[in-house]
Formats: structure tokens, C-alpha cells, sequence
């Protein structure tokens, strides 16, 4: 896959608000590895592509059931329902299936 393609994704995310600092602790990787994705002068492998992938499928969800200048502070705040986790640190340990079924309860309750 091409380097441009996760500089994209990286970049969409960013502009939505989510910072550099809080995508590396997503990913598990240091900023300045997140800026050279953004960049296109470095594409994630392995698990911090995995991670990053996955923070960009929640950022899709999302954004269709919430206001997107509030997807940033959502994956940021302490979620009761992920027992006050926050979503970024669950992420970042690999839980994307713990998130994405709290997300999929905000799917439905806002398309029911």
C-alpha cells in the first residue's frame, strides 16, 4: 500500500482535531513517527498500522453519529461504559472490539 495513503488518513484525522500526540499513544508509537506518516515519508507496519487503521474506522463511525468537532474529546474523556476507560488507552492496548461495540450502541440508538 502506498505511503500517501496512510499520510491521508493520518492527516483527515488530524484535521478533525485528534492530535499528533494522541494518535501516538493510539498507536503506540512516538509524535515524531506520527508526523512522518503524515508526512508520507514513513507508512506504519505491523501493529501500529493495525492500531492506526483502527483509529480510523472509529473516526468514521464516529463522525455519522456524533458532531465531528466532538469525536476528539470523546475518544479523549473517561467512557462509564468502558468501565471510565478512555478510548485512545484502550485502543492503544488493543481493544478496538471493546470500542467499537460502545459505538455500535451509539449507532443504534441514533438510527433507531
Amino acid at each position: 500500500m502506498a505511503v500517501s495513503v496512510f499520510a491521508d488518513e493520518v492527516r483527515r484525522v488530524q484535521r478533525l482535531g485528534v492530535g499528533t500526540s494522541d494518535i501516538a499513544v493510539a498507536v503506540g508509537a512516538q509524535p515524531a513517527t506520527v508526523s512522518a506518516w503524515a508526512r508520507a515519508t514513513r507508512r506504519p507496519t505491523g501493529a501500529k498500522r493495525e492500531r492506526l487503521m483502527e483509529l480510523v474506522a472509529l473516526v468514521d463511525r464516529l463522525e455519522r453519529v456524533m458532531q465531528p468537532r466532538y469525536v476528539p474529546l470523546w475518544l479523549l474523556k473517561p467512557v462509564p461504559a468502558l468501565g471510565d476507560r478512555r478510548p485512545l488507552e484502550l485502543l492503544s492496548k488493543g481493544r478496538y472490539r471493546d470500542i467499537s461495540k460502545i459505538v455500535a450502541e451509539l449507532e443504534n440508538e441514533s438510527f433507531a
